[in-house]
């Protein structure tokens, strides 16, 4: 495993478990289970994907150390503001049974097309989520689907910059200018879907780098991000790709390969945009 630096010098795993639409609580201690061998610490969930109480059993019956485990939680939109997103953090501490999470997000911006007043429940959410780091309840503190506007907005008000930004990135999505943005503010960038939604997997430039190098197509993708120095979350509900999705420190693509996949247009993803989507929930 490699490991990304974080501003405060914790040192974060590049390479994590994503739980999206994993909720069935056997399932989930197969995967944490079969994870752990392997060699993943980070383990990212949120509020939002209800499996915040089958991760805590997962870990508890395979008798995993909490302190070998790297766990982000995010945040839903129903809980900004200072109060609220205090206590829904510790909420979600009791759900994980842990006294502490190593990295806490804000899941999505409050968006200006929908709320006036935007920037203040920004402000107050991240200033709420200031306190739990202050407190000690999280290590680490970050952001989900930030914009450039979002992040300097967000100067105005904050005592302390967002240390991870989770968002869409992927062969076909390159938000470079966003990227550009977090590197020269020590913000570390987080694949929250480095394989989109699996059209990347069989575009034939993909396939072509994959059959050269003897990998998989998908690891192709995962080497993209990390040698662009992102971390990635790679989701998977069956046991035999999780070594498959981990296995990709024993390879380079040369700069070539590189910028060939840079060029490749957009070919599936979850296109999300922050100030475009309909809130839910």
């Amino acid at each position: 495993m490699e490991y990304i630096q974080l501003r405060n010098g914790l040192m974060m795993p590049q390479v994590g478990l994503g739980t999206w639409q994993i909720t069935d609580k056997e399932l989930m201690k197969a995967i944490i289970a079969q994870a752990y061998a392997v060699g993943y610490q980070l383990i990212d969930t949120a509020a939002a994907y209800c499996n915040e109480i089958a991760i805590a059993k997962a870990i508890t019956e395979n008798k995993i150390p909490r302190q070998k485990l790297f766990i982000s939680d995010k945040v839903w939109n129903t809980n900004r503001g200072y109060d609220a997103v205090q206590e829904a953090c510790k909420k979600s501490l009791k759900k994980l049974k842990t006294d502490y999470l190593d990295l806490y997000l804000i899941h999505w911006p409050a968006s200006m097309k929908l709320y006036e007043n935007w920037s203040e429940m920004n402000a107050e959410t991240w200033r709420g989520i200031e306190r739990l780091y202050k407190d000690g309840y999280v290590k680490s503190i970050g952001v989900c689907n930030f914009k450039i506007h979002h992040l300097e907005d967000l100067k105005n008000s904050a005592e302390i910059m967002p240390m991870v930004n989770q968002l869409e990135f992927h062969p076909g999505i390159i938000q470079s200018e966003l990227l550009i943005y977090c590197r020269n503010n020590l913000i570390a960038v987080e694949a929250s879907s480095p394989l989109g939604n699996g059209k990347i997997l069989s575009n034939a430039q993909m396939v072509s780098i994959a059959n050269k190098k003897e990998k998989s197509t998908a690891q192709i993708s995962l080497r993209w991000a990390i040698q662009k120095g992102l971390i990635v979350i790679p989701k998977t509900c069956k046991t035999k790709r999780l070594k498959h999705n981990i296995s990709v420190f024993d390879f380079q693509l040369s700069d070539e390969e590189m910028k060939l996949i840079d060029a490749i247009p957009y070919c599936g993803g979850l296109g999300i945009d922050a100030d475009e989507v309909i809130e839910f929930g």
